[in-house]
């Protein structure tokens, strides 16, 4: 009877494991990236956020500024890139874990913004790291802070 129960639990393992993947590979969030083909730091910062479970897809444009603002991210808040996830815009080294906080809580807003190159930020990484923000950008533009780090 042992051996007949061996192959139909690995059967069943098998199942479970297709069945997991499957269901990993379909939770990936998309994150589609708008970035300079000469920029650096956003490749890393890409990497940062696919070690995180985010599947990227990358758009390499001449002009950020232009393509921010076809995304409805107030300049002020610029950065190297602009990113889009779900019904959000993400702005600059945002960190996956915020983007991640951010699609859990789902509030009515624009999405986030790290203004500007922030060392120490996901992308940014450095010996010397500097307090920065994470701001939740509202449609209207105004911000509020979303997470201190």
């Amino acid at each position: 009877m042992k051996s007949v129960l061996k192959p139909h639990l690995r059967s069943l393992l098998l199942v479970f494991l297709v069945s997991a993947g499957t269901a990993w590979a379909q939770a990936a969030t998309q994150l589609e990236v708008f970035k300079s083909p000469r920029c650096g730091c956003c490749g890393k910062w890409i990497e940062h956020l696919q070690q995180n479970g985010f599947q990227v897809s990358v758009h390499e444009v001449i002009d950020v500024p232009a393509a921010r603002k076809k995304l409805g991210m107030p300049d002020r808040l610029g950065s190297c890139h602009s990113a889009r996830v779900g019904d959000y815009v993400i702005e600059g080294h945002v960190s996956a874990a915020d983007i991640q906080h951010l699609l859990k809580e789902k509030p009515k807003a624009l999405g986030l913004a790290v203004p500007s190159m922030p060392p120490g930020s996901p992308g940014m990484e450095t010996a010397n790291p500097v307090p920065y923000e994470t701001l939740l950008v509202q449609v209207d533009g105004r911000t509020r802070v979303f997470d201190k780090h």
